[in-house]
């Protein structure tokens, strides 16, 4: 590859904070709200122009369960405030009746608790939280490189409109998605060797109502040779049989081509059908779901269900199966390698096969709300006060160990 030598340049210092929280998607915005209720003077840069990520600009409306199946609730705290936010004005539908209205553990183990919210709703009450939190929040930029000193993150390198500059950190929480803050600063990062499949959900007006079409999984794509078609677990109309590793911008810029062309035949058959039939809305993001994750002090794998750890920083539930709940260890989300700078989200240290769990909105928060406590509260993650970050956590709401969910009516 040819390449060519730019002149030397000073970047300026154009902003300073205690902790900077790159990425305002769902785990963004819990690391950034937990944060600024420690007390810290937080900066949230997001690429995009609006908060929620594949939450909200993707359209993937749905929030997932924060119980185990079983009757029992397994995710507090901001993953449970979040949840109630995204239902606030009574846009939602498939209400879990059972769990908001007191229902038995019996009657809630008919439905889990999850819900499809309006995501436009969803992210305004997002935005509208974080400024009444006083969180600072810079849309359009990028984070485009990183400043290290022995071991510690120094300085963040973003560009936007204005041009490109530098952000004193005292921490960071890398919420990208992609672990691009980890990366810039010297963390080693894994790909997600299967890569994604094709998505791009959409709103519809026509006869029968206004509708969500689930068109296309990331984690679900024909076998070669198959039709494509609806899958029986999801309801979600399967797309393509390529897969994309969102890691290039023109792979990246391919799956997006590719999503809207099939979504344009998809509309275009739906409309000889019914002429009333319009799309209203589509995601404007790439349906990425899983890209590049921190290889941190600690890899948790989907085999340890019900483990428990002394690092603790709350619970997730599998929300593909009933039942496995797992405690997730505070050394997935940072590297002793950069020891101010914390991972939430899709970007912790998880295998391949717990990342599938690991990746959806009541993950998120929990890691979120984990990553922003501990990153107001220390300056340096290897020295961390466990206990106190989980007394911290519980006197926020949250649960530690699995024990603490296991209840009867």
């Amino acid at each position: 590859m040819n390449s060519i030598t730019e002149k030397q340049r000073e970047t300026p210092v154009c902003d300073k904070c205690r902790v900077l929280v790159a990425g305002g998607g769902i785990a963004g915005v819990s690391a950034a709200i937990a944060a600024a209720r420690t007390g810290a003077d937080v900066l949230l840069v997001e690429r995009e122009y609006g908060l929620g990520g594949l939450a909200t600009l993707g359209l993937i409306a749905i929030y997932l369960p924060i119980c185990d199946g079983e009757g029992n609730q397994a995710q507090y705290g901001i993953v449970e405030e979040l949840l109630h936010l995204s239902i606030k004005h009574g846009a939602e539908k498939g209400r879990p009746d059972a769990w908001l209205d007191g229902g038995t553990k019996e009657e809630r183990k008919q439905k889990r608790f999850s819900v499809q919210y309006n995501p436009v709703l969803f992210a305004l009450e997002l935005e509208k939280l974080l400024r009444e939190l006083g969180v600072r929040v810079l849309y359009g930029t990028s984070i485009v490189g990183a400043e290290t000193e022995n071991g510690e993150l120094k300085h963040v390198i973003i560009e936007n409109r204005t041009g490109r500059s530098a952000i004193e950190v005292k921490t960071a929480v890398d919420a990208t998605g992609e672990a691009l803050l980890c990366k810039a600063a010297g963390c080693q990062v894994l790909p997600f060797k299967a890569n994604n499949a094709l998505a791009s959900w959409y709103y519809s007006n026509s006869r029968s109502g206004y509708d969500l079409h689930m068109f296309g999984l990331a984690d679900v794509i024909p076998e070669k040779g198959q039709s494509t078609g609806r899958d029986e677990k999801t309801s979600a109309t399967r797309i393509g049989t390529r897969r994309y590793d969102g890691l290039d911008a023109a792979d990246t810029s391919a799956m997006m081509l590719d999503a809207h062309a099939e979504m344009y035949k998809d509309i275009m058959r739906r409309r000889e059908d019914d002429d009333t039939f319009v799309p209203t809305a589509m995601s404007t993001i790439p349906l990425l779901r899983m890209t590049g994750k921190l290889l941190g002090e600690y890899t948790l794998d989907d085999t340890e269900i019900k483990k428990s750890f002394a690092d603790s920083i709350g619970l997730v539930s599998d929300w593909r199966k009933r039942g496995p709940v797992y405690e997730v260890p505070f050394g997935t989300l940072y590297s002793k390698k950069v020891r101010n700078l914390l991972a939430a989200g899709r970007t912790i240290s998880v295998t391949d096969a717990m990342w599938d769990i690991t990746r959806v909105i009541p993950p998120a928060a929990v890691t979120g709300q984990a990553a922003g406590t501990a990153a107001a509260m220390f300056a340096d993650m290897t020295q961390a006060d466990i206990s106190a970050l989980q007394e911290r956590l519980k006197a926020d709401g949250v649960k530690i160990h699995w024990e603490e969910i296991n209840v009867s009516d």
